[in-house]
């Protein structure tokens, strides 16, 4: 994890679903992670707290580390990545999800697939996926912040019921 930019946020102690934001990026800071911030906020729109927010060069290794420390301290429910989903070289987040995850939710990123595919069709190209290691729930989204408002808004409805069956 020493290649990775972080921030801490104060988490409500009442806040439902424990959320860790994960921007895979080589260029971009803190300061102007614009698809991390919006994931953040819709988060935060659902009444959620983001505890933690990293930014992870694209690299395989650092990123599929980055998610097993994040589960291995067992403080989050759920870990939103936002990048490195695409077709170039240097997009290997699906690939580091899939060192870590020990089941597949395909129905997630399928559906966000499909319905942003009606009205943007780059939507067909992310390789994004999402699963399951532990009790945690790992989803990756586009690295745009117009893909990332899309595709949380096609997931958000089922996030609090996916959250609760692992944690039952």
């Amino acid at each position: 994890m020493s290649n990775s930019n972080s921030q801490s946020h104060e988490v409500p102690a009442d806040s439902s679903c424990r959320v860790a934001v994960v921007t895979i990026s080589d260029s971009r800071t803190p300061e102007d992670d614009e698809s991390g911030r919006v994931l953040t906020e819709l988060v935060e729109g659902m009444g959620w707290a983001v505890s933690e927010s990293f930014i992870v060069k694209d690299e395989r290794e650092l990123i599929a580390e980055m998610l097993r420390v994040l589960v291995q301290r067992g403080n989050v429910d759920l870990i939103l990545t936002t990048g490195g989903t695409g077709f170039s070289k240097r997009d290997v987040t699906p690939e580091a999800t899939k060192d870590v995850i020990e089941r597949e939710a395909p129905g997630l990123a399928e559906a966000m697939r499909a319905q942003t595919a009606a009205t943007t069709r780059f939507a067909m190209l992310s390789r994004g996926v999402a699963g399951i290691k532990g009790e945690v729930l790992i989803i990756n989204l586009p690295g745009s912040p117009k893909g990332v408002r899309d595709c949380f808004s096609v997931i958000a409805p089922t996030l609090t019921h996916a959250v609760e069956l692992l944690k039952a």
